[in-house]
């Protein structure tokens, strides 16, 4: 991997893990803060919320700046804000850390994707931004498991304290592997928006909105699926969502390198396959092995658009990508962001 990519994985990782750790740690939380689960559970709402209010805001406040400049500030927010949530003394102090970290998040990988596809030759480009993506379904695989094993061990905020480091490893490997001077476009609040005109751009925005509404519809009813209709036990439920999450993995690769080859016919074949394997589902979820089979296919075309739609946003919209490419990751990420958090969840429920 270059290492320019992989200071962007490492970054992605660490905002990955972040988001959803806390959900396997909210009873901890919730007793050491004195509030309730229900309260505590807010915490991880809150952070949708920043990352949803927050990507088109920091998205056109740094659209001017140096790309490595933007990045650097991104991930000092990101510090800032996991660094203040392993201090916090008391509730609203952490809520107030959580949706000031997540204000990065989506910026992070909008920019960064636009970053990512050219620091690499033009054949290639979707392949990086589906290395920069790895970093992030790595953290539904690894950071989410291992942060909550962390907390569970050495208090939640051993966790926190953990990402903060996280992120300054993150911000070293940016400093020293982005190139110092990267390309880019003057850009102006009316360009930003004048691309949202452009009925390409909004297309390939309004496939990310389906495509993850396609998912949530079934995705929200996965669990009393898994259980009541396959048979699984409720510890049995969490490996099954973990599954999901490394389809995520292996379909971000997929479609980084499918896309390189032929873009346009890869993400029709991929929606096509995506509306196959639920129809499949429909069948599948009566049987342990076939249904766990078409969970992890799932979780591989769920991903596996994202590098395709992500390089097509920044084709369509690259006059002013800054602002296209955030607001497109947004619903593109949702369905990584939603499986950590239903898998951690499913270990607060276990353990209670």
């Amino acid at each position: 991997m270059p290492l320019p990519l992989l200071a962007l994985a490492i970054a992605a990782f660490g905002i990955g893990t972040t988001e959803f750790v806390i959900m396997g740690l909210l009873p901890n939380v919730a007793r050491d803060l004195s509030v309730s689960i229900p309260a505590a559970g807010m915490l991880v709402s809150a952070y949708a919320l920043g990352v949803t209010i927050g990507a088109p805001i920091v998205a056109i406040a740094v659209a001017n700046m140096p790309r490595k400049k933007a990045l650097m500030s991104l991930i000092g927010v990101f510090i800032v804000g996991n660094l203040l949530c392993a201090l916090a003394p008391g509730y609203a102090v952490l809520m107030a850390a959580r949706i000031v970290t997540a204000f990065c998040h989506g910026a992070f990988f909008g920019i960064g994707s636009v970053v990512a596809a050219g620091l690499v030759a033009p054949n290639r480009r979707a392949q990086a931004i589906a290395l920069m993506f790895t970093g992030l379904t790595l953290a539904n695989v690894l950071g989410v498991p291992l942060g909550t094993a962390l907390g569970q061990a050495a208090g939640w905020r051993a966790t926190f304290w953990a990402v903060t480091g996280i992120g300054i490893a993150a911000a070293a490997a940016l400093a020293v592997c982005l190139p110092a001077k990267i390309e880019m476009q003057k850009a102006s609040l009316v360009r930003e928006f004048g691309v949202l005109k452009n009925p390409q751009v909004l297309m390939v925005l309004g496939i990310s909105v389906l495509a993850s509404a396609s998912l949530f519809s079934t995705f929200t009813y996965i669990t009393p699926i898994l259980e009541d209709v396959t048979g699984f036990t409720p510890h049995a439920v969490t490996l099954v969502l973990l599954l999901f999450g490394l389809g995520l993995t292996v379909g971000s690769t997929l479609g980084g390198k499918l896309a390189d080859w032929r873009l346009m016919p890869s993400l029709v074949a991929f929606l096509l396959a995506i509306v196959a394997i639920l129809t499949i589902f429909a069948g599948t979820m009566h049987a342990e092995i076939p249904a766990m089979i078409t969970i992890f296919a799932w979780g591989v075309l769920a991903f596996a658009i994202v590098p395709p739609l992500q390089i097509l946003i920044v084709d369509r919209a690259s006059d002013a990508p800054n602002l296209a490419s955030t607001l497109n990751q947004v619903p593109s990420t949702s369905a990584m962001r939603r499986a950590p958090g239903s898998a951690a969840w499913r270990s607060v429920r276990v353990r209670r």
